[in-house]
């Protein structure tokens, strides 16, 4: 499914079209490249795209809806990746697509595609799983409610939900 095709920045007051390489993916994520997350080797440090991937993850969850007003929905990081295919470097913004790749019984696999504006292309590629848990950290399984409102969210009709539990590619 093909989601919108115009990315607004609420924070910089900026529109982006969508490029073509995130069109399956439900939500961006708008990071601008700062001048401090830059190395000594002149690039992005690789440190920083775990913050954007984070800083992804959590618009991502927010977008849904799925936390808001509760405090009963607890998550963990049990697991992440970054692969890095080109260098970024101070100025750019990277629109990061962020999308389900499987939805287990207390997991969900994430996968952002981070698109360098600069570049016009995919800068790296990141994955997460997140297990839902209780306050005690105890694993709890997705209720049918929130697996529905993840499947809405990622267009899918509720019959459809279930296409969440394959793997998906880019």
């Amino acid at each position: 499914m093909a989601f919108d095709t115009i990315i607004h920045d609420i924070h910089h007051q900026h529109d982006y079209k969508k490029p073509e390489l995130l069109k399956e993916y439900p939500f961006i994520h708008v990071q601008p490249v700062a001048w401090g997350e830059m190395d000594a080797f002149n690039h992005v440090n690789n440190v920083a795209y775990y913050r954007y991937a984070e800083s992804a993850r959590i618009g991502y969850f927010q977008a849904t809806g799925l936390m808001n007003g509760r405090f009963d929905l607890l998550t963990i990081l049990a697991y992440s990746s970054c692969q890095y295919l080109k260098p970024v470097c101070y100025p750019d913004t990277l629109l990061i697509g962020v999308r389900i790749k499987k939805l287990g019984n207390t997991s969900l696999e994430l996968e952002c595609l981070m698109f360098s504006k600069h570049q016009n292309a995919v800068a790296a590629k990141a994955e997460a799983v997140i297990v839902r848990t209780d306050k005690s950290m105890k694993k709890q399984p997705w209720n049918e409610n929130e697996r529905a409102v993840l499947g809405k969210f990622e267009g899918r009709s509720e019959e459809h939900t279930s296409e969440l539990q394959s793997l998906r590619r880019i």
